[in-house]
């Protein structure tokens, strides 16, 4: 790279780091901030446990009624009461594992229309309640997945390393420290009642410094890809704030978002929700623009000869093609993350336009749209950054020795003498 276009992009990118330091240094907490438990959905104490038996029980011997509280049972609900009290409920003796009740059993009845069944020898995660009485403290909510996750996460760094070798090896590296900057620095922030809207800028930048440049190494192209995520990243968080205010999304919309704001209520759910969004369309930035420029970087090896112009509208060909498959992979992403929702507007029958007015359906048409504006953005934005630096890196000739006459560039013949 040519010492000009060095101090260019320096001067660019060192101011753009150091702000990123400081708000590092600024923002960061001093660990998740402690609170009293509640003993709803997450914010519980649990233990890990086995299930030692399972014993098949005539429900009506172990009190599941058969009326249900609205004592009619002609509806869905009390139909359901009624199964469950004449068929047999699974009896299942659990040991506690972990903890300072290692060893202790408790007995979780199973209904007949429960959608988890218990198994002898089935690893379950219980949650414990202190306030409860003594054989109530102890109860199952889920199953023990760390097995098949490790095994899960160990084939998928396999496939990196094989892959990718060392540069598979390094992004998953980059990997560990995106997700650490997210549990160290962006959750306890947000926590402890920072701006989510600045803390998931200085975080993903962040993460976009040390993912790019630890992936693609410190190179003209890897800077350009910065400048590229970094100004599509910039124009995500503004039609974000923009669009967030006006169609009047307050981020508390299910069950885990108002437990959030009871615990914590000076949490801003609407920025957090653009928080999440800026989170979530850095990855798929990411992709965008290193290909971008990787792609001008190879036209201009192919045919250096080409100018500004023409790699900038080769490249944007190649990127009309990536903004088509990305657009569909993030609407699709989000699509099929919402599924169930979906599933339940259309067993109401609602219409196209009462579903997407609900604030469930708005936050991820807001999400979706505004993200997939900051890719195609991006494709242009990076193309055009890549084009101009490459073009500009053109290192000057190198001098002659003093006395020697350069060689002539002219293709006549010579005279004979």
């Amino acid at each position: 790279m040519s010492a000009r276009l060095r101090r260019i992009i320096a001067a660019v990118l060192i101011p753009f780091a150091a702000a990123v330091v400081v708000g590092l240094a600024v923002l960061w907490p001093g660990g998740t901030p402690g609170h009293e438990r509640t003993g709803v959905g997450f914010d519980r104490q649990t233990q890990q446990a086995t299930v030692t038996k399972v014993d098949r029980v005539d429900c009506k011997s172990v009190n599941v009624g058969a009326v249900p509280p609205t004592g009619d049972t002609s509806t869905a609900e009390g139909s359901s009461a009624q199964q469950r009290a004449t068929g047999d409920c699974g009896k299942a003796t659990v040991e506690v594992t972990t903890g300072p009740d290692k060893g202790r059993t408790f007995t979780e009845i199973v209904q007949p229309d429960a959608t988890r069944k218990l198994t002898s020898g089935q690893q379950v995660i219980v949650a414990y309640a202190p306030d409860a009485p003594q054989d109530l403290q102890y109860s199952v909510t889920d199953v023990n997945r760390r097995l098949p996750m490790a095994l899960l996460a160990g084939l998928f760094a396999l496939a990196v390393v094989a892959v990718g070798r060392l540069r598979g090896l390094m992004a998953l590296i980059a990997l560990a420290v995106s997700f650490l900057v997210l549990t160290f620095f962006i959750l306890p922030a947000i926590l402890q009642g920072s701006n989510p809207l600045v803390v998931a800028v200085v975080g993903a930048s962040a993460i976009m410094l040390i993912a790019l440049y630890m992936c693609h190494g410190l190179t003209a192209r890897t800077s350009v890809a910065v400048l590229g995520t970094l100004v599509s990243l910039l124009l995500i968080g503004l039609l974000g704030s923009l669009f967030i205010g006006w169609a009047a999304l307050s981020g508390d919309t299910d069950d885990n978002t108002g437990l959030i704001h009871g615990l914590y209520p000076s949490i801003d759910m609407s920025g957090l929700l653009l928080a999440g969004v800026i989170i979530g369309s850095l990855g798929v930035l990411d992709d965008v623009t290193v290909t971008q420029t990787s792609a001008v970087w190879e036209l201009r090896q192919a045919d250096p000869t080409m100018s500004r112009r023409a790699l900038y509208l080769a490249g944007i060909r190649i990127g009309r093609d990536h903004i088509a498959s990305v657009v569909n992979t993030l609407v699709l992403a989000y699509a099929g993350a919402a599924l169930p929702l979906l599933l339940l507007f259309s067993i109401a029958q609602s219409g196209v336009g009462t579903v997407a007015n609900s604030e469930l359906v708005a936050e991820e048409i807001v999400r979706t749209l505004v993200g997939s504006i900051g890719l195609v953005a991006s494709v242009p934005v990076t193309t055009a950054l890549a084009a101009l630096v490459v073009s500009a890196d053109r290192e000057p000739p190198t001098p002659l020795p003093a006395g020697t006459v350069p060689s002539p560039t002219g293709r006549g013949r010579r005279r004979k003498k």
